[in-house]
């Protein structure tokens, strides 16, 4: 019996009753694959091409490119869905996968991909496994939307990877049309979500001085610059030195780091100059001891001297400890952000500045979410460089 020739990995001889063939296996969609090719001797030269072959199959694996039916086109894998095979629960799974492929790719950040895992696989959208593509109509969306039960963020942040999902089925022509063209998606959310129960409640000039009072040496100028500048938790764990422009006053908003990412805002009005007033200045210019040689970010973990790298992370070894020894009632960290905002509108600032140096793309947010603390004279307040607290 001849013996068989040396394969590299993933390239296998079998053999069969009409004779030798040589098989690829690989990775694809988390399945393990093994695919034979087409008959042929099998010698040197082709065990090469096959290991070729597998290498260019997994560079497009890789890549998100790869397409079965291409190289394997009588394969079961390769079979494309048709409409009567279409099932709900697959069609989701892939949409998943299709995600895991673009956090692989730097497409999506992993916080992102989380947030439509959980939607893909939460009970609500299990309601829909069992169903074909052509069962979702406009009319049963309705009837799930509305009892959903949830609040207008939610039930948008969940319906965005059943509306992906919809329109690649249109776009393969797996449905004659997208049910969510048929529904009125903004008034039918608007009357069936439930209101939110978060309360923005801003601190007080006394709980204000209470929490920087019980911050450490090492913890006040972080809060300091915080409450006098209005971040976003991500923005001020991102902030560099260089952001910094002592000479103007102001610090240059042109990242945000979300769950461990640095990244580039979401919108064009993120990318702003904040003015600093005299506290934020003040805050900086102590922090300058404790972080400026150890690095480009400025704001540090007191406990451990490396960046912050998560909100979770702030509020729990830093404002958590503050809020206790403060004796203040608790809030989250974001109250810091709307406690900076309203304190500009209470003294008469102007809503439109207020929104550009919250980053926010119109004044539409700023009335919707402080409009109480707004008042009549709209002026660009001569107070905003003045201390907040």
């Amino acid at each position: 019996m001849d013996k068989k020739p040396a394969t590299p990995p993933g390239v296998l001889i079998r053999d069969l009753v009409s004779g030798p063939r040589i098989q690829v296996s690989f990775i694809w969609n988390a399945q393990q694959c093994r695919e034979l090719l087409p008959a042929c001797p099998v010698n040197k030269a082709s065990i090469q091409y096959a290991s070729n072959l597998r290498a260019e199959i997994k560079r497009k694996v890789a890549d998100g490119t790869f397409v079965y039916a291409d190289y394997f086109p009588e394969s079961p894998k390769a079979k494309k869905p048709t409409r009567e095979s279409s099932l709900m629960e697959e069609m989701l799974q892939k949409q998943l996968e299709l995600y895991e492929k673009q956090v692989a790719n730097g497409k999506m950040s992993p916080a992102t991909f989380r947030g439509y895992a959980k939607s893909i696989t939460g009970e609500r959208m299990r309601e829909w496994h069992g169903h074909k593509l052509a069962e979702v109509t406009p009319s049963a969306l309705r009837d799930w939307i509305s009892g959903m039960d949830c609040t207008s963020k939610a039930i948008r942040n969940m319906l965005i990877p059943l509306r992906s999902v919809m329109e690649d089925a249109l776009n393969d022509g797996l449905i004659d049309a997208n049910p969510f063209d048929r529904i009125a998606l903004v008034k039918l959310i608007r009357q069936t979500s439930r209101a939110s129960d978060y309360v923005i409640n801003p601190f007080t000039h006394a709980e204000r001085v209470a929490i920087l009072a019980a911050c450490r040496l090492d913890e006040r100028p972080t809060f300091q610059f915080w409450f006098n500048t209005g971040l976003r938790p991500g923005e001020l764990q991102a902030l560099q030195w260089e952001h910094i422009d002592w000479d103007k006053a102001t610090a240059r908003i042109i990242q945000n780091q979300v769950a461990g990412v640095i990244k580039a805002p979401k919108t064009a009005a993120g990318i702003r100059d904040v003015d600093l007033n005299a506290e934020a200045m003040e805050a900086l210019r102590v922090q300058r001891s404790i972080s400026q040689l150890r690095g480009s970010r400025i704001w540090l973990n007191p406990a451990t001297l490396n960046p912050w790298a998560t909100d979770a992370q702030v509020r729990k070894n830093a404002w958590l400890p503050i809020m206790k020894r403060s004796g203040i009632p608790y809030r989250n960290p974001y109250q810091i952000r709307h406690t900076y905002a309203s304190t500009l509108l209470t003294a008469g600032g102007n809503p439109w500045y207020v929104a550009q140096q919250l980053g926010h793309e119109d004044v539409e947010m700023v009335f919707r979410t402080y409009g109480k603390f707004i008042r009549e004279d709209f002026q660009k307040p001569k107070a905003s460089l003045k201390a907040v607290q």
